[in-house]
């Protein structure tokens, strides 16, 4: 079994702000960071830190994409996949309050420039059984899930950020939806808390597993009949981006390395708490080795 994640590659730019600027309004950043990003690399980073072997395909920008590949490779991960295009790579442009929550601006430069051809060369060293992992930050994701399930993969989707194109997806193809409450109530059309978001979301996909975060109330996990809760590990919140990746990578990880749902459900809380108390996102990822022997907290 093989891990594939096909996902987008981003130059994070950080900047540390009173407060979210407001329409109209010109005000000065406290400091400005820059950090290795986008959900593609971030949840990458979560799944080889958890333990697995991890495979990366997207693009980058030939002249200013070279860190990102670096980064993928310092921690293992095969980045035979990723294609260096004349274009820029994509960047996030990332507002941080007092709070540490954030607001995030996005370009996406060669995650957008994604072919089928670079579709197809990829697909074809995977085959049934193995993991696509997908978002929403990359163009052609309906022909690469297309792709997999023709190859019997098992496909997870993150359908972040939540927009327009995800109803041009074959959503009947995914075996995990991740997803956060906003994205759900897009999905399901409608508000609603979280259980009966899940409730909705397994009628919408009954063959679906469907693994809804939940912010401060923690996270449910729905798999046929079966549902588990899993609370928080509360720790002093110093940056939020990539918390979800976080959990993304150690979930899904946790699964392919054996783990039962409760247990993977355990160690991604315990990953994303971590990850919560450390400034910016692929940096903040704890190896497995944090997540076993503690939570920062």
């Amino acid at each position: 079994m093989k891990i594939l994640n096909f996902g987008s590659l981003n130059i994070d730019y950080v900047y540390q702000v009173d407060h979210f600027v407001r329409e109209g309004e010109t005000t000065s950043s406290v400091s400005l960071e820059i950090f290795c990003g986008g959900k593609g690399l971030n949840q990458s980073l979560a799944l080889s830190k958890s333990g697995v072997k991890v495979w990366h395909a997207g693009a980058v920008g030939e002249l200013d994409g070279g860190i990102l590949i670096d980064q993928l490779e310092q921690f293992g991960i095969d980045t035979k996949y990723v294609k260096r295009l004349k274009s820029k790579t994509g960047h996030a442009i990332i507002q941080k309050n007092q709070e540490g929550q954030n607001g995030i601006l996005l370009y996406g430069g060669a995650n957008q420039e994604i072919t089928k051809a670079q579709a197809d060369e990829v697909l074809s060293a995977f085959g049934e059984g193995d993991f696509l992992i997908l978002q929403n930050e990359i163009n052609e994701v309906g022909y690469i899930m297309e792709l997999a399930y023709g190859k019997g993969m098992r496909i997870v989707l993150n359908p972040s950020p939540m927009n327009s194109k995800i109803w041009t997806y074959p959503l009947h193809y995914v075996e995990f939806f991740i997803l956060n409450e906003i994205e759900a109530e897009d999905i399901c059309q409608q508000p609603g808390n979280g259980r009966m978001l899940l409730d909705q979301l397994a009628e919408k996909f009954p063959d679906a597993k469907i693994l809804l975060t939940l912010g401060q109330d923690g996270s449910l996990f729905k798999d046929g009949d079966s549902v588990y809760e899993q609370e928080i590990y509360p720790v002093h919140v110093v940056d939020t981006t990539g918390a979800g990746d976080t959990f993304t990578g150690y979930f899904i990880g946790g699964l392919a390395l054996g783990e039962s749902p409760k247990q993977a459900l355990d160690h991604a809380a315990k990953a994303s708490s971590i990850a919560v108390s450390r400034a910016g996102a692929a940096p903040s990822i704890p190896a497995r080795d944090e997540v076993m022997n503690g939570y920062g907290g």
